[in-house]
């Protein structure tokens, strides 16, 4: 079989499922039980202003810090800065940044694909908002991955006491408001943080708005960007992760877009990165890995067994296709070469292809190269079959 036509899987899938990190999955559990401490603790003004307060101020953490800052590096700061962004990131008990950044970067390289940590296409909805972050081979971090990060000794120290910002933030909220301040200010507004992220992991890949081709299921969500300080507006930042700015458009909020430029204002960060003109526009050209993801889904669409089986009928069959039979055999693996030249009934044209295409995609400048690459692709995957058929 070419590897043109991927399977629906690249790895096993159902051993991620079952390989979990049995005591992580209890303490996530545990957190979320100690939100019913509420009925003990009671449920007081002050504990409910603090749960949201921390909400907001560790969500910025997460979405300027985690995401913006040590996954894609979309400005800069001072070692100073850093540290606070890291302990006010680690805050929110997602590991640490170290292991999110590193996880982060690997999911763009494999967005949606068999190898994505969080995808909903390939690993279920559930799986993919919340279940990876226990699967044994993701407890891990591949430090290599963030080696502009491990250069610096207090982010490996951090790393090593990963929760202990997490855990000196609780003791806090206890000591100033109390029992309520620990179950209301601390653990509601952790879990409640926890499933805002993890919802840009998995409803962001599922439901919104698509404005620009980017090879994978990413999509914009207002409301998951109000909810996520701008991180809703997903579509635009797989399109152009570099960006500090997320909502591309005057009227996409992007609050922590907001507080950097201030931040910038002020001289605590700089040299923020903006999107080109041309990905404003939507007119910039794909590159070839998106191209290629794109075409694999257009290929999706076809069914390349039939088209096969079809063709192979035809061609033991109908006397007039003897020789290209005794050629496309003859030709072994490169029998897609053969196929290119000749014009088959059952096979897809170009026109076909790019008809479906535009159906499929918001409009880009990269269509053709799209519709060339799966056109070849189904001749690849349609001459392996055929290939192996003896004349």
């Amino acid at each position: 079989m070419s590897s043109a036509i991927p399977p629906t899987h690249l790895h096993d899938d159902h051993h991620d499922h079952d390989d979990i990190v049995y005591p992580q999955t209890i303490s996530f559990i545990l957190v979320h039980l100690a939100c019913f401490a509420a009925i003990w603790s009671g449920v007081t003004g002050e504990a409910v202003v603090l749960g949201i307060v921390l909400y907001w101020l560790r969500m910025f953490g997460i979405t300027a810090g985690y995401h913006r800052y040590f996954s894609h590096r979309s400005y800069v700061t001072s070692r100073v800065f850093q540290f606070i962004l890291a302990c006010l990131a680690q805050s929110s008990a997602q590991k640490s940044v170290l292991w999110w950044a590193a996880k982060h970067r690997h999911h763009h390289l494999f967005s949606d694909t068999g190898h994505d940590v969080h995808s909903p296409r390939h690993t279920g909805f559930i799986f993919a908002h919340v279940g990876w972050i226990f699967a044994r081979k993701h407890d891990t971090v591949d430090l290599v991955k963030v080696g502009d990060l491990t250069k610096y000794p207090e982010l490996m120290w951090l790393h090593k006491y990963e929760l202990l910002p997490a855990v000196v933030l609780a003791v806090i909220t206890f000591l100033i408001v109390g029992w309520s301040g620990l179950i209301v200010g601390f653990f509601w507004s952790t879990v409640a943080v926890y499933h805002a992220t993890f919802c840009i992991n998995s409803l962001a890949h599922v439901h919104g708005s698509k404005r620009y081709v980017t090879g994978d299921d990413s999509r914009n969500n207002w409301l998951l960007a109000f909810f996520t300080m701008g991180e809703g507006w997903h579509n635009n930042h797989h399109a152009y992760q570099a960006s500090v700015r997320q909502g591309f458009r005057w009227w996409e909020i992007d609050p922590t877009f907001y507080i950097i430029k201030v931040l910038s204002w002020l001289g605590v960060v700089w040299d923020l990165k903006s999107p080109p003109e041309a990905v404003l526009r939507n007119e910039q050209k794909l590159g070839s890995r998106v191209i290629d993801r794109a075409a694999k889904d257009v290929v999706a669409t076809f069914n390349v067994e039939a088209i096969s089986s079809r063709l192979n009928q035809a061609l033991q069959t109908t006397p007039g296709l003897a020789d290209l039979r005794a050629r496309i055999a003859a030709a072994q693996h490169r029998a897609h070469e053969v196929l290119a030249h000749v014009h088959l009934p059952h096979l897809p044209t170009r026109e076909e292809i790019g008809a479906r295409a535009s159906g499929m995609f918001v409009k880009t400048r990269s269509l053709d190269e799209i519709v060339e690459r799966a056109h070849r692709m189904i001749l690849e995957a349609v001459g392996a079959r055929l290939g192996a058929i003896a004349p």
